[in-house]
């Protein structure tokens, strides 16, 4: 459409543009509530984050994992229940990136999401790069090392969150859980689950309940809430990484 006609604007119009409102678009009749029925209305506003899979009643269980401040989680549990949020965390948008000592158990997710061009890249322990984390790409950042992970070079920072993967209590498991503001633990032995009650403050049933935790479940504590998940894998999930494992 040709921008020179000469015809004159209508009243205002100048002023609307300098304003920054731009154009008048068509013109619709408001949209009206009686206040007798406000109370009616409602919208579905839930959690957002990564779906970990469902509480004690049933109900979504959400991980706020994308923060604009720095997060840091630990699991203590399987390579499975990482690998599932991982894959989760990607399907909301985060980029995550994987720093890893057993790259090979990795690499069948990286090849089903595009050999790495779709939101998961897999490193070798300590090379993983800056990751350049914003608002609109955040990021995280899954620590699979080992019993003894070294300290990154990739840290927990504004919209990017770091998963410490240990598959058992080890030396260095108090320290990881202390600073960490989210803290999950699968299947343990009575002598590491007295060992964590003491370290995160668990109340006698919870410590007591560790030791028979079935495969897929999680108990994920805070410093205000505790709260048991079940991690149930969709068709496609269980296709690529199998049914839900504590050990591998």
């Amino acid at each position: 459409m040709s921008m020179t006609s000469t015809s004159p604007a209508a009243p205002g119009f100048g002023e609307r543009l300098r304003t920054g409102f731009g154009l008048m678009g068509p013109r619709h009749q408001r949209h009206t509530l009686p206040v007798e029925q406000v109370g009616a209305l409602s919208l579905p506003i839930g959690d957002d984050g990564v779906v970990a899979g469902v509480n004690t009643e049933g109900q979504p269980a959400v991980l706020g994992v994308n923060r604009p401040t720095p997060y840091d989680i630990v699991l203590i549990g399987g390579l499975w229940t990482a690998q599932v949020l991982a894959l989760r965390a990607a399907a909301t948008g985060a980029r995550v990136a994987v720093e890893t000592g057993r790259a090979q158990a990795w690499m069948p997710m990286v090849h089903a999401m595009g050999g790495g061009q779709n939101g998961l890249a897999v490193y070798d322990v300590g090379r993983v790069p800056p990751q350049g984390a914003s608002a609109g790409t955040p990021v995280l950042v899954v620590r699979d090392c080992g019993m003894r992970p070294p300290r990154g070079r990739v840290v927990s920072a504004p919209w990017q969150s770091v998963l410490t993967l240990l598959p058992y209590l080890s030396p260095v498991a108090p320290r990881l859980m202390r600073q960490a503001r989210l803290v999950g633990i699968q299947r343990v032995s009575p002598d590491e689950a007295t060992e964590i009650a003491r370290v995160i403050g668990l109340p006698r049933p919870e410590m007591q309940s560790l030791p028979g935790l079935q495969d897929g479940v999680t108990l994920w504590c805070t410093d205000r809430d505790r709260q048991y998940v079940m991690t149930q894998a969709t068709d496609s999930e269980t296709g690529l990484l199998g049914v839900a494992r504590r050990m591998d």
